[in-house]
């Protein structure tokens, strides 16, 4: 075993539980370090106090002068509570947060100094617009750009640093981060589904979009990951041979979490609680060391500032535990990859799930209304919501039977689609008063309170329905919930925008009763939406044809995905809603296109380093030993030295096949890349990457993954499967 890995497994081994002692209730510690409502009252002048509230639930501007008294709060409970300086917390378009820590401290002459953070430095600052990706909307000598308070997110204290949720945007007004987007996509939703809403209930004001995302990770040791370059520079592993065992007992799932992953897993809990992120469910996954972790729903805004926020705050008690947390899709070959469900659903502020049946007729079709306008916007954008889940990591799992296929289909189970086939045959033009009440008692009267029981789960469906709520499964366990809610807000309001049209067309010019209106078009868009609706097995091969029969896109690639972004329809879209402008969601498709590019390169370079000056040169020693022992048998059996040396022999000759194979494809995958690397275009570069570059990673993994089984476990020198998920 090399020096490395011995020392490693060595740490490893010695390690110890470090065992947490929780004092204080969940409920207690929760929302501690967040200045939340209830810490506003304390804190804030009334005049504050009601200002921020008004800005939360109706969107209202918070004048300057106010903003000075909500930063004096501010400022105080920060102080209170050990905090020594405040940051603007953002998410730009690297897939990471981002924050830049101010003192608190001021000098005032004379040698003296107080503490100070007034209303401007809450509002707004400035931080380098060029320095984060922008897809050329800020050049370096265009470097400014402002962060701005969302007061609909409340501040929190994480360490010794007062951090702000802001929005980032460029000098010129464009979106440079995930959040300004989806805050648009939101507003778009409110609007379109309180307009639709009222035709059932007139005291409908708000409608809330809920997220509640499942987070799925590997727990690898800190030690081990350290050893392994490729763990380190790409998140993943770039070879190894699968360990004897992996999943296939499914023991691990649902399994007896190992003591230290708990350790972890209640450390992590109650830096939540503090932060309040109402975690709630934790377990084993499906692969050895991976795990998951879900919280409780929450408004999608809040809900995608707490999965950014959760990420960062994993890295850091993982450091504690001597953990290293893999957030990749796909951080090792053979066993499943990690996802992000978003379990999305919309709601009111009357306390109504608008995805979830009531016990009337009338909120039954409300449920129908919204269920069947939600699966013909997919329907319409099947190719737009590929592409809001597309990363260079998540196309090593979509499809590889262990999460969704690459074509978007939607699941709704059996009763339901039973019930949508009644509605489709419903008698065209105006219901007689006996075909209405035959419909609402025989159809949408049948439509039970609570349909968790009454849908199977298909885990091979992208989009789901599963009782009360949609489930994008195919969401990218690396990714920010904000890309794929803002697409999917942005389709669903459209497509309410439109059917209010639609109704109101009918009902205007033929006279017809908003039920009957509602009916007849609800009818037409089943009729029109059935090729997205799915209930087999998405694994197969005869789903990937029968998908292509119908229409939809199978686009296995980032690079296939991404071009739909940029279609006249995706850029229309955006407009008309107000989330993005043209400029944004190019600048947005060339960011994307960019990061992967640089992903598979920097993979490339890692490969190629690892292939060539660890693998290749033990190969090597090792077959020199072989040589050294076949020249000594030689000597002392002669001529006749080959029949107790043939299998020595015969290794020697497989090492040189793979050592040249190795050497001949890095050479080649080295030379597409500096080709690659040549192209100005930054579409054709990315296919090139993909089609030219990438291809080669699975030859030098093969060749390298058949040395592993050849060479001596003593002098191989990287940290095997075996150890990396069965050491704990």
């Amino acid at each position: 075993m090399s020096t490395l890995r011995f020392h490693a497994i060595k740490k490893t081994l010695d390690r110890k539980p470090i065992h947490i002692e929780e004092k204080e209730r969940r409920s207690e510690l929760f929302g501690r370090n967040v200045f939340n409502e209830a810490t506003m009252r304390q804190f804030l002048t009334k005049e504050a106090f009601n200002s921020v509230m008004a800005a939360i639930e109706n969107g209202t501007k918070i004048d300057r002068s106010v903003a000075d008294h909500i930063s004096t709060g501010m400022k105080e409970w920060a102080i209170s509570k050990g905090a020594t300086h405040y940051t603007h917390w953002f998410q730009p378009l690297t897939g990471s947060t981002a924050e830049k820590h101010d003192a608190f401290f001021e000098t005032i002459g004379n040698g003296l100094a107080i503490e100070k953070f007034g209303g401007s430095q809450l509002v707004q600052q400035e931080p380098d617009a060029s320095s984060f990706p922008n897809g050329g909307i800020r050049n370096t000598f265009e470097a400014r750009g402002y962060t701005a308070w969302d007061p609909t997110s409340p501040a929190f204290i994480y360490g010794t640093a007062l951090c702000i949720p802001t929005v980032f945007v460029s000098y010129t007004g464009e979106a440079l981060d995930y959040k300004t987007p989806l805050l648009r996509a939101l507003y778009a939703m409110d609007t379109a589904a309180v307009a639709v809403c009222k035709y059932f209930d007139k005291n409908v004001r708000k409608v809330n979009t809920s997220l509640g995302w499942e987070q799925e990770y590997f727990l690898i040791d800190s030690a081990l990951a350290a050893s392994r370059p490729d763990i380190v520079q790409t998140g993943r592993t770039l070879l190894g041979h699968s360990a004897a065992k992996g999943q296939q007992l499914d023991d691990h799932y649902f399994g007896s979490i190992p003591a230290r992953a708990l350790a972890f897993m209640r450390d992590l809990e109650t830096e939540c609680m503090l932060l309040g992120i109402p975690v709630k469910t934790r377990h084993n996954e499906v692969a050895p060391n991976q795990f998951e972790l879900a919280p409780i729903y929450d408004e999608a805004n809040l809900a995608v500032d707490h999965n950014s926020l959760l990420m960062d705050v994993m890295d850091k008690v993982s450091e504690r535990h001597n953990f290293k947390v893999l957030f990749h899709e796909k951080p090792f070959a053979g066993v499943n990859g990690s996802g992000k469900h978003n379990n999305w659903s919309l709601s009111t502020d009357t306390g109504v799930n608008l995805l979830g049946p009531g016990k009337t007729p009338m909120s039954n079709l409300q449920f129908l209304t919204f269920f069947i306008n939600t699966i013909k916007a997919v329907n319409d954008n099947e190719e737009l919501l590929r592409a809001a889940i597309a990363s260079a990591g998540n196309d090593h799992r979509l499809g590889a039977n262990e999460a969704p296929p690459a074509i978007m289909s939607i699941f709704i189970g059996e009763q339901l689609t039973n019930v949508l086939n009644e509605l489709e045959n419903v008698t065209d033009g105006k219901l007689s008063p006996e075909e209405k009440t035959d419909l609402k008692l025989n159809v949408v009267g049948k439509i039970p309170d609570v349909l968790l029981d009454n849908t199977d789960r298909n885990r091979t469906s992208p989009f789901a329905f599963t009782g009360n709520k949609f489930e994008f499964r195919a969401v990218g366990s690396t990714a920010n919930c904000a890309n794929p809610i803002t697409v999917l807000n942005t389709i669903v309001a459209k497509q309410l925008t439109d059917f209010k049209v639609e109704v109101d067309k009918l009902i205007l010019k033929k006279e017809m009763k908003k039920d009957d209106a509602i009916f007849n078009v609800l009818r037409e868009y089943i009729k029109h939406s059935k090729k997205i609706l799915f209930e087999g097995n998405g694994y197969g091969e005869a789903w990937e044809k029968e998908a292509k029969k119908r229409g939809l896109s199978n686009h296995r690639t980032t690079p296939e995905a991404l071009k739909a972004k940029v279609s006249k329809k995706a850029i229309a879209l955006f407009e008309e809603m107000g989330v993005m402008n043209k400029v944004e969601s190019e600048a947005r498709y060339e960011i994307e296109m960019e990061d992967y590019v640089m992903r598979i390169q920097i993979e490339g370079r890692v490969l190629g380093d690892i292939a060539r000056n660890h693998i290749v040169p033990i190969a090597v020693q090792y077959q020199n030993r072989l040589i050294k022992n076949v020249v000594g048998l030689k000597e002392i059996y002669g001529s006749e030295y080959k029949k107790f040396a043939q299998e020595q022999l015969n290794l020697i000759e497989a090492i040189s096949g793979h050592i040249s194979s190795i050497n001949s494809d890095v050479t080649k995958m080295t030379d597409e890349r500096r080709t690659a690397n040549l192209l100005t275009d930054f579409e054709q570069k990315a296919h090139d990457y993909c089609n030219k570059v990438k291809p080669l990673f699975d030859s030098i993994r093969y060749h390298c993954d058949k040395l592993e089984l050849m060479v001596d476990d003593e002098i191989w020198p990287m940290t095997k499967y075996r150890e990396l998920l069965f050491t704990n």
